[in-house]
């Protein structure tokens, strides 16, 4: 157990609960999220047909879904889950809509769905791409591989048809069965905070306070942040919260119903305090190293670097009149170089270049390094902005920087061969 709190980084855990913050409608309106299931022994030869993993594979992300191929549940390796891209060096530093649905779109088109489910229907989204969207909070507890094993069998021999209902089988009852498959118990109901129904929140929540009770789970709490570019996320609620909190409508009577009154101050000390993000580390996907997992920024660090790209941004818009990256990318046009690496075909001035937009090409595609050194800045620009909690580690942050001090002395050399 002393090994366990000192060293949480280095256990080799097998399984996660991933809980999804809400966006778009759900962000509005309800705000409960998504959850899934990370198993990293278990692989898929089809979305519907586990199996161990093989050498050099990365598991699989599990989940319920509702419109999908008429499945109950489907299996999508880990990092198209997240990113929509097969490799980690793969991954945009910043995307818009078209990228992502440029993406999206070719990663789907290489997976055995019915042909109607390759047209332009919403659900499917949900398969590939899910950190475009929103950010994602990793529960991650220790597995044996017998227990892959069963849990292999058992998905693979019982019928895979479609039969969500909302507050009886949605996402959250699913992963609610895979967890306590592990350990019996460990995730459950709120009666009170989510009036019986399952929900993401509860179920990460009742996950880290069984953790508490077995320390044989080694439970380790990360960050998936979400890429920067589309429109943030909202925190994730239950369900009485989501009435109370999201839909403003329901205060009044809040604020005259003393029942009311009480059942919400029950639901408060329940679960409302619970919050995903407490001693969280963050997942890098680019670290290139094997457990991927850094100690977010401090409130000075993010700080200091904050100044830092205030100094860069004010610099940058001094010595190049240019539009934001933003804009930029909203009169570009996205796509995929030889390699599958995404890249931006920008017009400027009436001459269009290819700019990268992952690691693997920024500096190699670009036709002009000032756009990257613009790609850059946005990208500190947009991970330093939300301060609580913080979504970036010491170790990207100083790679993005990088990125952008190479495209600096890029363009110095071209200004200098220019001359």
């Amino acid at each position: 157990m002393l090994f366990a709190v000192l060293f949480p980084r280095q256990l080799s855990a097998q399984a996660m609960l991933l809980l999804e913050e809400p966006y778009s409608y759900d962000g509005t309106f309800a705000g409960t999220g998504h959850t899934a299931v990370y198993l990293s022994r278990v692989c898929a030869d089809t979305p519907t047909q586990l199996r161990r993993c093989r050498a050099g594979e990365s598991g699989v992300v599990i989940s319920r879904y509702h419109g999908v191929a008429g499945r109950d549940w489907m299996a999508i390796p880990l990092i198209p889950y997240l990113y929509a891209v097969k490799k980690p060096e793969d991954v945009p530093l910043y995307a818009d809509a078209k990228l992502v649905a440029l993406l999206r779109n070719e990663y789907l088109k290489s997976l055995p769905l019915p042909e109607e489910q390759h047209a332009s229907d919403e659900p499917r989204n949900e398969l590939a791409g899910s950190a475009y969207d929103r950010t994602l909070y990793g529960f991650r507890f220790a597995t044996r591989p017998e227990q892959d094993d069963a849990l292999i069998r058992w998905l693979n021999s019982a019928p895979n048809v479609e039969t969500y209902q909302l507050l009886k089988r949605n996402c959250a009852d699913f992963a609610k069965q895979i967890v306590n498959f592990y350990y019996p118990k460990a995730v459950h109901r709120s009666v009170i905070a989510d009036l019986g129904v399952m929900t993401p929140k509860q179920a990460a929540k009742s996950l880290v306070h069984s953790s508490k009770h077995r320390p044989q789970m080694h439970l380790t709490t990360f960050i998936i942040p979400q890429v920067p570019g589309l429109k943030r996320s909202k925190p994730v609620h239950g369900v009485l919260e989501s009435l109370v909190l999201a839909k403003k409508y329901v205060t009044p009577v809040l604020l005259f119903h003393p029942f009311v009154i009480g059942t919400v101050e029950a639901a408060y000390w329940a679960g409302w305090r619970f919050n995903p993000a407490k001693a969280a580390y963050i997942f890098d996907v680019t670290s290139g190293e094997p457990d991927r997992l850094e100690r977010p920024l401090t409130a000075e660090q993010r700080t200091s670097y904050e100044d830092l790209v205030t100094v860069a941004r004010k610099t940058q818009n001094e010595s190049e009149a240019m539009p934001d990256w933003k804009t930029i990318a909203t009169e570009s046009r996205p796509k995929l170089d030889a390699e599958g690496h995404p890249y931006l075909e920008v017009v400027l001035e009436g001459e269009t270049m290819p700019v990268g937009l992952c690691r693997a090409n920024a500096l190699r595609l670009a036709g002009s390094p000032e756009l990257v050194q613009e790609l850059a800045l946005a990208r500190m620009e947009m991970e330093l902005k939300s301060k609580k909690p913080s979504r970036i580690s010491e170790k990207e942050f100083k790679r993005d920087w990088q990125l952008f001090q190479d495209a600096r002395d890029a363009r110095a050399a071209a200004l200098s061969e220019s001359r």
